[in-house]
Parts: C-alpha cells; structure tokens; sequence
C-alpha cells in the first residue's frame, strides 16, 4: 500500500469554503432579514411596513458606509474564508481582525498569501472558541455576580475607553507586522487631511469620512505602488512571494 498521502489543494480549500461560506451566510442573512417580516405579519407588534423602513433608513443612514468600507479592508488580511468566517461570527474589528493579525505576525505569515489565509482562518476559529467559552462561563454563568462587584465609575471608563484601547492596539500591531512605510504613512495622512480639513470645510462630508479615508488610501497606496513588486507572480510551485505591498 502506498505511504503517499495525498493533500487537499488549495483550488479545493477555497472551493469548499466558497461553497459553504456562500450557503451558512445565505441562511444566516434570512434569519436576521426574517424578524421584521415576523413582526410586520405574525406578532401583534402594532407595527406598519412604515415604521421598519422608517428605522432601516435610520440604521442605513448611520452604518451603510460600513457596507463597503468593512468588506475592502478587511479582506487583504482576512482572505475569502475567513471573511466568509468573520461575517458570520461578528464582533470582526474588535476580536476577529486582531486575532488574525496576531496569528499572522506569530508565525511570519504575510497578509495577501495563501499562508496568511491559512493563518487568518485558523486564528479565526480559535477566537470563536474562546469567545464562546468565555461567553459561557462569564456571562451565561458568572456574569451577574462579576458586575455585582464591579464599581459603577469602573464600568463607566470601561464602555468608553475599552473599544478605543483595543483598535489602538490592533492599529499599532498591523504597522508592525506589515512593516510597510509607505502605505501607513499614507494612510495616517490622509485620515489627518480629512478629518481635520477636508471634513471641516466641508461639514456635510462627515458621516463618510471613514469611506472617504479608506477610498483615498487605497487609490493612492495603489497608484504608487511598487509595481516591479505588486506585479510579481508566485513561484511555479504554488509558493507566494508576495502579499500587501
């Protein structure tokens, strides 16, 4: 009998993840779209179809930059399976995104390629693990009790400044693991112009101006690109010689 053992591809890896990816988000995205219809047709909720457009406008007109901006910088760091994992679990910014980060940096895997893929993915199903786990043991179990003993100022400063901490930290860990000059010096820049200039000028541009900054970065990082680099192919073996340049 043959010792040989043969490996999954990586065309089969991402079919399969496209494949399921594409049907457990298509089930997940019906049973959050379903609650209004259930409210609007089955529950006495004394709501008109009105009122839910009325409040998804108001959502929309908050978060809908969101809609694009998550899935574009997200993705050179994530890859497809694990934006396809990201999406379904939640909470990607402040959990998933610095896991993967993290993972990628760990073992010198660089966003863009397959190996940081690989990494993203499994740095992604660990977080869940342990985020459910704690979720489990400290809410589900301990979670009255723990804020019993909390002091209401701690939990004050906490809600305010947690979130901030968190995305510092995963800001100041991907120039470091990325190590790209350029790219962040663009990207600070630009967010510095537009939040302190362009915005102020022009006031009613600042409900996008995350989109704005991303948008920006983006065509300028591109078109300056080092293209004798970002054009580079992989190796003939499947190897990746390059990732976010």
């Amino acid at each position: 009998m043959s010792s040989i053992i043969t490996s999954p591809s990586h065309a089969a890896f991402e079919r399969t993840t496209s494949r399921w990816g594409s049907i457990t988000l298509f089930i997940g995205f019906l049973i959050a779209t379903s609650v209004p219809f259930y409210l609007l047709f089955v529950a006495d909720a004394n709501i008109d179809l009105g009122e839910i457009l009325k409040g998804f406008l108001a959502v929309f007109a908050v978060y809908g930059v969101f809609y694009i901006v998550e899935p574009l910088t997200y993705f050179p760091i994530l890859g497809p399976a694990g934006m396809y994992q990201a999406f379904m679990i939640g909470n990607v910014s402040n959990k998933l995104l610095p896991s993967a980060i993290v993972a990628q940096d760990t073992i010198g895997a660089k966003p863009g390629t397959r190996k940081g893929e690989y990494a993203a993915t499994m740095a992604i199903c660990g977080a869940a693990i342990i985020h459910v786990a704690s979720m489990v043991i400290f809410v589900g179990i301990l979670g009255t009790w723990l804020v019993s003993l909390i002091p209401e100022p701690v939990t004050l400063v906490a809600k305010l400044y947690i979130l901030p901490a968190i995305l510092g930290g995963v800001t100041v860990q991907l120039i470091a693991s990325l190590k790209q000059l350029k790219s962040t010096l663009i990207a600070l820049g630009t967010a510095a112009l537009v939040i302190l200039v362009l915005v102020r000028l022009v006031p009613v541009l600042a409900p996008g101006d995350v989109a704005i900054v991303v948008f920006l970065t983006i065509l300028i990082t591109w078109f300056t690109r080092n293209k004798a680099v970002t054009d580079k192919r992989p190796d003939s073996d499947g190897t990746d010689t390059v990732g976010i340049n």
